[in-house]
């Protein structure tokens, strides 16, 4: 009986200690938003989310990792987003290679959509020393799971045609981030994905008509 009742404590204890950091980046999401990384202050943050300073830094250990740790919840729902739409498009027999990135491209740009006040956030150059390393790495990393789902050779033209498609997709998520409404988002896609269909990803070359 003890021991069930320690287990069931230590579940409690882990479910508000999630809560408690989910409400902290949830209070960074909208102080960050409104201020930037330079001009957010932690109180500000602290005092969204009723908490206190003592339990910002023992969940992030400070600002910047808080910023941090916000940028890499939303790199997860973009990144799961693609994944979950591959995925589905596989299970649903289609064995394109393309098609397959198109799938994911169209439910990258969706997810930039419902998160467009952090893509603004992110794509402006105001975060923490260190940060722009993380989103290059970040990128080539991208290009390279771009190229295995292609089937991409390692010619230099197939990897230049590869970081192409995928800077069109990354650059079509700022755009549509950008979006005074869901219309200008959809023509936004469509138009990012007529650019990757003129492309031929296992050849390097531009597709004929």
């Amino acid at each position: 009986m003890a021991g069930r009742a320690s287990g069931g404590g230590t579940a409690w204890q882990w479910s508000r200690t999630a809560e408690t950091r989910q409400t902290l980046l949830d209070a960074a999401r909208e102080v960050f938003g409104e201020h930037g990384y330079a001009e957010a202050s932690v109180a500000e943050v602290v005092r969204r989310a009723q908490s206190s300073v003592g339990s910002l830094y023992h969940h992030f250990g400070g600002k910047a990792e808080l910023y941090l740790a916000l940028w890499e919840e939303h790199q997860g729902v973009l990144e799961r987003s693609a994944t979950a739409a591959v995925s589905g498009a596989r299970a649903r027999g289609e064995e394109d290679p393309l098609a397959l990135l198109i799938a994911g491209a169209r439910a990258y740009l969706e997810a930039s959509w419902q998160q467009r006040d952090l893509v603004r956030l992110f794509m402006n150059d105001d975060g923490p020393p260190g940060f722009d390393l993380l989103r290059r790495t970040r990128g080539r990393e991208w290009v390279r799971q771009n190229a295995v789902l292609l089937g991409a050779g390692a010619d230099p033209v197939d990897r230049l045609t590869v970081s192409v498609i995928t800077a069109i997709i990354g650059e079509a998520g700022r755009e549509i981030a950008a979006c005074a409404g869901k219309r200008k988002a959809a023509a936004i896609t469509e138009a990012a994905v007529g650019l990757i269909r003129k492309l031929d990803p296992l050849t390097g070359a531009a597709a004929k008509p």
